[in-house]
C-alpha cells in the first residue's frame, strides 16, 4: 500500500483484514499494545482516543438539538458550499446506499443525507445531525480523525475505535477557509465495506477541493487587524499584536500554535490532549499555564470557554501551507524558515511539523528543480536528508553530479549503520534548534548553482 491514508489497497481482501483488525483492536483496548496490521495513522488515533478516555463501547452524544441545529448551520461558513457538495455527492450516496455528511471544526455533524435505509441504520449509533464525532469524544472515525490530523483519511471497519461503529467504513477530507487556511470542518462519505477502496478517498478529496474553490469564489477577503505568529525555525515563537512584539516561552508557543489551528476554540480536556504526551499532567497545570499566558497577552486576546483567540492569526506556517497547496513550491520554500517549533514534543505540534515537512519535501522532489532542492539539502534541517540529496544529484548537470552522489553514498552508509532517532520528519534528518531564523550551512563545493 503506497498511500498510508487509504485503508485498503485495491487488491486487499477486506474479510481477512477485518479479522486481523478486530484482534488488534481487542489487544489494544485490553492491553494497550498495538499489533499489525494497524496503520500508523490509525494507531496514533487509537492512542489519542485512549488518552482522551473514550470508551470503546460508548456512543457520541447529540450536542445540537432540533431547535439549535438549523440556525447554527444556516449561519455556518460551510453553508455556501453545500450546493456543490450535494451536486457532487448526493446521487453517489443514494445510489450506493451511502451517506454524505458535513461536520464543523468541532466534529459536530451539521448535514447528514443519503439513502433512507442507511440513514436509519446510522441513527442507531448516533450518526445524526447535531451529534459530535470529534476524535476526542467518538474515537477514531473518518470525519473526526480528518479534522485531528488535517488530512484526508479513510477508516475501515474495525479501525474505528468505537465497537458499535465497526460495521461501517468511511472516508473524509478536511474543509478549509480559503483565505486563512483554517479548518472549518470536514466532508465525509459513510457506508459499508464497498467504500473500502482507494477511489473513495480520492473522491472525497476532490469534493473537498471543489467546496473550497466555491468558498473562495463567494467569500470576501477578511478585513481588520490580525495577529501575526512566527513559529517556523524557532523553539520560542514570536507574536506581533497591538503594535508590540512578544517572545513566547516554549509551552506558550505550543499553546498559541495549537489555538491558531483551532480558531473555533478547544475545551480544557481537548487542549490537554493536544499539548501533553504525559497523561499525568493535570488540568490544573494547564489552567495555570493559560492564566500566565492571558496575563502576558491580555484578556481581550485569549478567551475561555472554550479557549480561543479573539482575533484572526496570520501564522507563518499557514502561509507556507497555503502557498504549497496552490502549487507555488518556490514561494512555499521561501516562507519556510525551518521546522515548526523544532524542540517541541506536544502531540499537536509534532503532527503539524511532520505534515508540513513531508508535504514540502515531497513537492520539492516532485518538482525536481536543482536550485530548490539545493536550498533544502544545504540547510541545517536538510543536510542529512538522503532522498533530497539523491533527487538533487539526479537533477543537476553531469559535471556537478559526482560530489552530490558521494554525499548521498556517505549518508546511505551512515544511516544504514546507525539509524537516527525519529526527531525529524524523515529518517536521517536532524533538526537544529534555533533561537531565531536558522541560517543555511554546509555550502560546500558540491552545491549546484541556480
Amino acid at each position: 500500500m503506497t498511500d498510508p491514508w487509504v485503508a485498503l489497497a485495491a487488491d486487499t481482501d477486506p474479510g481477512e483484514r477485518l479479522g486481523q483488525l478486530r484482534h488488534a483492536h481487542e489487544v489494544f483496548t485490553t492491553a494497550g499494545r498495538l499489533e499489525r496490521p494497524v496503520r500508523p495513522v490509525v494507531g496514533e488515533s487509537w492512542r489519542r482516543s485512549a488518552r482522551a478516555r473514550v470508551s470503546p463501547d460508548g456512543a457520541p452524544l447529540v450536542e445540537l438539538g432540533a431547535g439549535d441545529i438549523g440556525p447554527y448551520r444556516d449561519g455556518h461558513p460551510l453553508a455556501p458550499a453545500m450546493p456543490v457538495i450535494r451536486e457532487l455527492m448526493s446521487s453517489y450516496a443514494t445510489d450506493g446506499e451511502h451517506l454524505l455528511a458535513v461536520c464543523d471544526a468541532l466534529g459536530r455533524l451539521l448535514w447528514v443525507e443519503g439513502h433512507a435505509r442507511t440513514l436509519r441504520a446510522a441513527s442507531r449509533m448516533n450518526f445524526v445531525e447535531g451529534a459530535r464525532w470529534a476524535e476526542s469524544v467518538a474515537g477514531t472515525n473518518a470525519p473526526g480523525t480528518a479534522i485531528a490530523v488535517d488530512r484526508p483519511v479513510q477508516v475501515f471497519a474495525a479501525e474505528h475505535f468505537l465497537r458499535p461503529v465497526q460495521q461501517w467504513t468511511c472516508a473524509a477530507a478536511p474543509l478549509h477557509d480559503p483565505h486563512t487556511g483554517r479548518v472549518l470542518g470536514a466532508v465525509d462519505i459513510t457506508g459499508g465495506n464497498r467504500l473500502a477502496h482507494p477511489h473513495s478517498l480520492a473522491f472525497v478529496q476532490a469534493v473537498a477541493r471543489a467546496a473550497e474553490s466555491q468558498l473562495a469564489l463567494l467569500a470576501p477577503t477578511p478585513a481588520g487587524e490580525t495577529v501575526r505568529l512566527s513559529a517556523l525555525g524557532r523553539d520560542e515563537a514570536l507574536l506581533v499584536a497591538g503594535g508590540g512584539k512578544i517572545r513566547l516561552s516554549r509551552r506558550h508557543s505550543e499553546i498559541l500554535v495549537t489555538l491558531a489551528r483551532h480558531p473555533e476554540g478547544l475545551c480544557g480536556d481537548e487542549l490537554l490532549v493536544e499539548l501533553y504526551e504525559d497523561e499525568s499532567v493535570t488540568p490544573v497545570t494547564l489552567r495555570a499555564e493559560l492564566s500566565r499566558l492571558r496575563r502576558l497577552l491580555g484578556p481581550e486576546l485569549l478567551l475561555s470557554r472554550p479557549y480561543r483567540l479573539s482575533a484572526p492569526v496570520d501564522a507563518d506556517f499557514d502561509t507556507m501551507a497555503r502557498r504549497l497547496a496552490s502549487g507555488a513550491v518556490a514561494a512555499a520554500l521561501s516562507a519556510y524558515a525551518g521546522p515548526l517549533l523544532p524542540g517541541s514534543q506536544a502531540p499537536s505540534v509534532v503532527r503539524l511539523r511532520r505534515r508540513l515537512d513531508e508535504q514540502l519535501r515531497a513537492a520539492l522532489i516532485a518538482r525536481g528543480d536543482p536550485g530548490l532542492l539545493a536550498d533544502w539539502a544545504y540547510s541545517p534541517w536538510g543536510e542529512d536528508d538522503l532522498p533530497v540529496w539523491r533527487a538533487l544529484a539526479a537533477a543537476v548537470p553531469a559535471g556537478q553530479r559526482p560530489a552530490l552522489l558521494a554525499r548521498a553514498r556517505s549518508l546511505d552508509i551512515e544511516q544504514g549503520r546507525s539509524p537516527s532517532p525519529a526527531t525529524g520528519s524523515q529518517r536521517g534528518t536532524v533538526y537544529l534548534r534555533a533561537e531565531g531564523r536558522p541560517t543555511a550551512g554546509g555550502t560546500g563545493s558540491g552545491r549546484p548553482q541556480r
